[in-house]
């Protein structure tokens, strides 16, 4: 990444504007393998601590190996050695469909939604995960290493969710944890694509009546083992749920229904994970009470439905309150079905949250509200070797992610 490519790729930059998403997409992707590799920037921003100038992160076996200034840190002889202005963790999407929905929006690429039946918490997102799908490369192409993605809104009770890098040619090459939540969704959108349920009221006894089956079912199966009923997949999931052995993903838009999802918590005792959340600027007092995280709409979300009251000011918003903001690309109903989560983050530190604030979003925040905080979100000896590489401030528009690293290995050195 010398001085000559950079400003070369920068020259042709432009004429790559033009060209449609599939032009730029990676194709199939075969991860290459970790080396001993030594990343040096003019900042790097570890989100363990202040930033370093003149920086070093050392990668050895796929790991961070040591990061400090490069007076203290000295790169060992074999080192293969990538430069940059700036330098970050991988990022972390915290809410995502890609790999289940496709780039070209045809059923064949569809799987983020069962339009079957509005409660399906067995269906599994590791059975249907693409890591070949080119939103996979198109995401990673700027610097998003880590996606918690799964089955989306739009159902009672959706599926489960997982998080995967961006990498590899199979899901398990890809995976990081095969069921990170379950992902349930309260509002007018679940009326909309199913029959039943046909209100507010109607859906919310539905879940309960769920939760309350599954209790029993818990229950029972750990009683005489005479008595015990046969297994099942549905009530074996919730059960999970409501034991806090998995997180319950609500996506809520609009404050009926985050107050809604914060009572379903209180009397279930579930882990909550609020998701969406256009509105959660009106209940703010609500949320601390309850200490829920907010996996926070994209800032740019189009202000429509459920949605219309969203503001690009949110994220500043409850970060001020003290509430737990993750930033995601979500869900778009159009192609491509995902956005970047850099630029998200890039929009909201336009709209008042500080520098820091806006990459912990992205980074370290992100990665600790979907459980992965020991491996991701931050430069520190032991964690997973996953770097972005830029050649500017991350959230100039005129910056590039010149470089990407996924588990030791460099994954990409096209400027983009």
């Amino acid at each position: 990444m010398n001085r000559t490519q950079t400003i070369t790729q920068r020259a042709i930059a432009p004429a790559l504007l033009g060209l449609p998403v599939l032009a730029l997409a990676g194709l199939a992707f075969t991860t290459p393998a970790a080396a001993q590799l030594a990343v040096r920037g003019e900042t790097v921003y570890t989100m363990a601590g202040a930033p370093i100038r003149d920086g070093v992160v050392l990668l050895r076996d796929g790991k961070i190996e040591r990061v400090g200034p490069a007076a203290q840190v000295g790169v060992p002889s074999g080192y293969r050695v990538l430069t940059a202005k700036v330098v970050t963790p991988g990022l972390v999407d915290a809410h995502s469909v890609v790999g289940l929905a496709g780039l070209l929006n045809q059923p064949h690429e569809q799987d983020q939604r069962d339009a079957t039946d509005a409660l399906q918490p067995e269906l599994r997102a590791f059975d249907a995960y693409n890591p070949r799908e080119e939103l996979v490369g198109w995401l990673r192409g700027f610097g998003i290493t880590t996606v918690h993605t799964g089955h989306g809104p739009g159902a009672l009770v959706s599926g489960q969710t997982m998080v995967v890098k961006t990498t590899g040619e199979n899901v398990g090459e890809a995976l990081v944890d095969s069921a990170t939540m379950l992902a349930f969704t309260l509002g007018r959108s679940v009326g909309a694509n199913y029959r039943t349920p046909g209100t507010r009221a109607k859906g919310m006894a539905m879940l309960r009546t769920a939760l309350l089956k599954a209790q029993d079912y818990a229950r029972k199966q750990n009683g005489p083992a005479a008595q015990r009923p046969a297994r099942d997949l549905e009530l074996e999931t919730l059960a999970k749920v409501l034991d806090g052995r998995m997180p319950a993903l609500v996506t809520a838009h609009e404050a009926t229904d985050i107050l809604a999802a914060l009572r379903l918590a209180q009397e279930f005792k579930l882990r909550l994970v609020l998701d969406g959340a256009s509105e959660a600027y009106l209940v703010i007092p609500e949320l601390r009470a309850a200490g829920v995280p907010v996996i926070l709409h994209p800032t740019m979300i189009r202000p429509t439905g459920e949605a219309q009251n969203a503001s690009l000011e949110t994220a500043r918003t409850l970060r001020a309150a003290g509430i737990p903001v993750a930033l995601q690309s979500g869900y778009e109903g159009y192609v491509p079905k995902t956005r970047v989560v850099l630029f998200e983050a890039a929009l909201a530190a336009a709209n008042g949250l500080s520098f820091e604030d806006a990459l912990r979003a992205v980074t370290l925040d992100a990665a600790r509200v979907i459980g992965q905080e020991r491996r991701v979100g931050s430069l520190e000896p032991g964690k997973d070797g996953d770097l972005a590489l830029f050649d500017g401030d991350p959230f100039e528009y005129t910056t590039h992610v010149c470089a990407v690293v996924i588990g030791g290995a460099v994954v990409s050195e096209e400027c983009r």
